[in-house]
C-alpha cells in the first residue's frame, strides 16, 4: 500500500473519534509526559486549535479563535474536530488552497491533520497508560511526511540547518525505507523498527537507545540529527 492508497479523511475521522473518546479517561490536569509541561487540558486545547486553524487555511480564510470558556474539554474538541472534518469533506481533495508548502490542494490538510491527530492521540492515550491502534501503513505515512514535508520545511524556515548526516530509516512492518539528510559522503547511521516507532522517534517521542529500534552506523551522527528541530 502506498500513501496515495490511504483514505486520509476517513482515517482522520477515526483518529479524531479515538482522541475524543480518550479525553475523559484522564483528568484534565494530569501531565502528558510526551509534551513537556503540558497537561491533558493543554493538549486537547492545542489540537482543537490546530484543527480550527487548518480548517481556515483550507477555506482560504483568517482563523477566528474559538474560546473554550466553561465548555467541557470533550465538547470543545468535538466542535473543532467536526468543523475540520466538514470543511475538508465539503471542499473535496482537489480544491485549491494554501498549504505548508505554498499553493496546493485540500488533500494536503487531510494528510497533515491525520498525522497531527495520530501523534497527539498517542500522547493522550500514553498518558492514560493505553496503546494506540493504527496500521503500520498509517504510521509509515507519518514518517514519509516528516522526511518529505516537515523536515525540509524546518530547514526552509531557518528553524534548523540542513542535516550534515545521512540517516536511513527502515519500517520493518511496512516494508518501506527512507533517507533523511545528505548524500553518500556524510556520516551515516541507520535505524530499523516498526513504522510507529520510527514516526515517534522523528516526532521526539522515542529515543534510539530503547528496545523498539535497532541502530547501526555512526551513533553520534544519529544523536546529532535527532537533536535538531526535525518537526515544529
Amino acid at each position: 500500500m502506498t500513501d496515495a492508497d490511504l483514505d486520509h479523511l476517513a482515517l482522520l475521522g477515526l483518529a479524531q473519534r479515538d482522541f475524543l473518546a480518550a479525553i475523559d479517561l484522564v483528568p484534565a490536569d494530569a501531565p502528558v509526559p510526551a509534551c513537556g509541561a503540558w497537561t491533558v487540558a493543554d493538549l486537547v486545547d492545542h489540537l482543537a486549535e490546530i484543527h480550527r486553524w487548518a480548517a481556515a487555511m483550507a477555506r482560504g480564510e483568517d482563523e477566528v479563535p474559538l474560546e473554550r470558556g466553561r465548555a467541557p474539554l470533550a465538547e470543545h474538541y468535538s466542535r473543532c474536530a467536526q468543523e475540520l472534518a466538514a470543511t475538508l469533506r465539503d471542499l473535496g481533495p482537489d480544491a485549491p488552497c494554501e498549504t505548508l508548502e505554498g499553493a496546493g490542494r485540500a488533500s494536503f490538510w487531510r494528510r497533515r491533520q491525520l498525522h497531527e491527530t495520530l501523534v497527539h492521540l498517542w500522547d493522550l492515550r500514553t498518558a492514560a497508560g493505553l496503546p494506540v491502534d493504527a496500521a503500520p501503513e498509517v504510521w509509515a505515512d507519518t514518517v514519509d511526511e516528516v522526511v518529505h514535508v516537515m523536515q525540509p520545511r524546518q530547514v526552509r524556515l531557518g528553524r534548523m540547518p540542513a542535516l550534515d548526516v545521512a540517516l536511513d530509516l527502515t519500517a520493518l512492518d511496512a516494508g518501506r525505507t527512507w533517507r533523511l539528510g545528505t548524500g553518500r559522503d556524510a556520516p551515516h547511521a541507520a535505524v530499523a523498527g516498526s513504522a510507529a516507532s520510527l514516526a515517534l522517534l522523528l516526532w521526539g517521542r522515542r529515543t534510539p537507545g530503547g528496545p523498539h529500534l535497532a541502530v547501526a552506523g555512526d551513533a553520534a551522527a544519529l544523536d546529532r540529527a535527532l537533536a535538531q528541530a526535525l518537526v515544529p
